[in-house]
C-alpha cells in the first residue's frame, strides 16, 4: 500500500493588483458624471431663482448662487395663494391614497398569487388590459361621474377612485408570488390562522421593499398630481400645492420668485422621502431579477 505525497502548500498567496483605470472606465465615470450633473442641476437652479427677483431671473447669464430676496418671495407667495393650506392638502390626499393602496394593493396581489380559483388567469389579464388605457380617456367619464355624486370641489373625489391601481395589483403580486414561498402560507393554515391572520402576520412583513416601493410611487403620483385637481376643485382653499402654484402663472405678471419658492418647498418633503427610502425602492425594484 503506498501513501501518495502530501503537495507543498504554497508559502502565501501572490498579492492582489490594486485595479487600474483604463481609458473606458475613465469614460464611464465621466458619463456617470456629467448624467449626474444635468439631473442635479435643475433642484439646485429652482432653489437659487427661488432666492432671487424676476428681473434677476431672466437675466443674462442667470444667477449661478442665491440671492437676497427669499424673504420677499415667500411673502408674496402666501399673500397671492393660501400655500400652507393648499400644502396640507396635498399631503392630507397623498397621505390616503398611499395607505389605501398599499392595503388593497398587497390584499388583491396576495389573492392573486397564493389562492387558485377558477378564472383567476382571466381576472388577472382583465386588470393588467387596464393598464393599456391611456388616462386621458377617463376624464369625461370620471367628471360627469362625480358630477352625479355630488363630489365636486371634494377631496374623496380624489382618494376614493385612488384606492387600488392595477400597477400596484401587478407589482405586489409578481413579488408575493416570487419572494415568499407557498409552504410558508400552507404551514400557517396548517397551524390554524385564518386567512387575514395569514396576510396580516406573514405576507406584510415580508413584503417590506415592495410595499416601500409601492408606497413611494404612489405618494409622488399623488403629491404631483394636476389634472384630477383641476377637473375637481373649484376654489382656492381646496387646491392642491400643485394647482395652486398653476394659478399663480399669468400672461405678463408672473412672479418667478414667489412662484420659484414655491416649488422649491413642495419638493423639498419629496426629496426627504426619496432620502429615507431610496435603499427599499431599489429593493423593490430589483426583487425577483436575480436567484439565489
Amino acid at each position: 500500500m503506498t501513501i501518495a505525497p502530501i503537495p507543498d502548500r504554497p508559502a502565501s498567496r501572490p498579492a492582489r493588483r490594486a485595479p487600474t483605470l483604463d481609458g473606458k472606465r475613465i469614460g464611464a465615470y465621466l458619463l456617470i458624471a456629467l448624467g449626474a450633473l444635468l439631473t442635479i442641476a435643475p433642484f439646485y437652479f429652482m432653489f437659487v431663482f427661488a432666492t432671487h427677483t424676476r428681473s434677476d431671473i431672466f437675466h443674462l447669464p442667470p444667477p449661478a448662487w442665491f440671492g437676497s430676496n427669499l424673504d420677499e418671495n415667500y411673502r408674496n407667495l402666501v399673500e397671492r395663494v393660501p400655500f400652507w393650506r393648499n400644502l396640507w392638502n396635498s399631503l392630507y390626499l397623498a397621505v390616503l391614497t398611499t395607505g389605501f393602496t398599499l392595503f388593497f394593493c398587497t390584499l388583491a396581489g396576495y389573492a392573486f398569487a397564493m389562492f387558485s380559483f377558477k378564472g383567476r388567469e382571466v381576472l388577472f389579464g382583465l386588470l393588467l388590459a387596464t393598464m393599456l388605457i391611456p388616462g386621458t380617456l377617463n376624464i369625461v367619464p370620471y367628471a360627469l361621474i362625480m358630477q352625479a355624486l355630488g363630489w365636486i370641489d371634494q377631496p374623496r373625489a380624489l382618494w376614493v377612485p385612488g384606492m387600488a391601481s392595477a400597477f400596484g395589483i401587478f407589482l405586489m403580486r409578481q413579488y408575493i408570488g416570487s419572494s415568499i414561498p407557498r409552504e410558508l402560507v400552507e404551514a400557517a393554515r396548517i397551524d390554524g390562522a385564518s386567512e387575514f391572520g395569514i396576510f396580516r402576520r406573514v405576507i406584510v412583513p415580508l413584503t417590506g421593499p415592495a410595499m416601500a416601493t409601492l408606497g413611494l410611487v404612489t405618494f409622488v403620483q399623488s403629491w404631483n398630481g394636476f389634472l384630477g385637481p383641476l377637473i375637481i376643485f373649484r376654489t382656492a382653499e381646496t387646491f392642491t400645492a400643485p394647482l395652486a402654484l398653476r394659478s399663480m402663472q399669468g400672461i405678463a405678471n408672473t412672479d418667478w420668485g414667489a412662484l420659484m419658492c414655491g416649488v422649491a418647498l413642495t419638493v423639498v418633503p419629496l426629496l426627504i422621502l426619496f432620502a429615507l427610502a431610496s435603499r427599499q425602492l431599489i429593493e423593490g425594484l430589483t426583487a425577483g431579477a436575480t436567484k439565489g
